[in-house]
């Protein structure tokens, strides 16, 4: 069935039989294979796999940076083909930040670029998501005095200054330490609690993913096939049982046999 036809209307992405493929000087390789899934509004919903998968160029494509090879990926309906606003990407490296701006004017920057809202308009913009990861009063630092974890906070409160229709995070987290990572994740999820944003949320990280998580799509290793997609916890779930036991069902759908990339399986 198109995409365009589905039923559902609480979809608000659908990727459907996406295969992506990129040239090396030698190959063409398979990056995802026939990859099928959807994300509603408010989801906070996890691309979890290993490394080499194909999770990051998923996101890529979602973002517009990619054009599949087969399949489409359609946003609100309509076929994504290049960048835009209502797609905003966070990524794992502290250098997405421009050095030359301070903290505020790195969150106008899109707001301005965009047209979509100007001179006070995007300050107060700014100033609500800086509030809102903690910031506010870094406003006016540069990036070079800020933390790795500062830096992120940044990146987060940019992308979700432009209230996109969906916020696309490619592992921001991996590159921080252990302690920084669970204070950024309680965040995250703070933030969701605030304003129910609809995250996609790339991770080769199985604890980060339950915690995050509220759906979780499972790809196996190269090429990404999807193995299964899940159910996470509740948002407000506290049993630990719980969460022993999906982590261990997510470890056997991970690591079971090739034969379980011949299909979709929902648990």
């Amino acid at each position: 069935m198109n995409p365009s036809t589905r039923p559902n209307p609480q979809v608000l992405l659908d990727v459907h039989g996406v295969t992506l493929q990129y040239k090396t000087p030698n190959h063409l390789v398979t990056a995802t294979y026939r990859v099928d899934f959807q994300v509603c509004k408010s989801d906070r919903y996890i691309l979890l796999g290993p490394s080499g998968c194909g999770k990051s160029t998923l996101l890529k494509a979602i973002g517009g940076f990619l054009t599949p090879s087969e399949g489409e990926i359609m946003l609100k309906g309509v076929a994504v083909s290049k960048p835009g606003y209502d797609r905003m990407m966070v990524f794992q490296e502290f250098d997405q930040l421009l050095p030359w701006k301070t903290v505020k004017q790195n969150v106008m920057f899109p707001l301005l670029s965009s047209g979509k809202w100007k001179g006070r308009a995007a300050e107060d913009k700014a100033d609500y998501y800086l509030g809102k990861v903690g910031l506010m009063q870094f406003a006016n630092h540069y990036p070079h005095m800020l933390s790795g974890g500062m830096k992120q906070r940044v990146a987060i409160a940019r992308g979700m200054a432009m209230e996109p229709d969906v916020l696309l995070m490619d592992e921001p987290y991996a590159a921080l330490d252990a302690l920084t990572r669970r204070k950024m994740q309680d965040e995250l999820l703070q933030l969701w609690d605030d304003t129910h944003f609809t995250v996609i949320f790339v991770t080769h990280s199985i604890p980060e993913a339950i915690k995050l998580g509220n759906r979780i799509l499972l790809l196996s290793p190269h090429p990404g096939q999807v193995r299964a997609e899940l159910e996470g916890r509740s948002r407000d779930s506290t049993d630990r049982e719980e969460a022993i036991q999906l982590e261990a069902k997510i470890n056997d759908l991970l690591f079971a046999g090739e034969n379980m990339n011949q299909g979709v399986q929902h648990a």
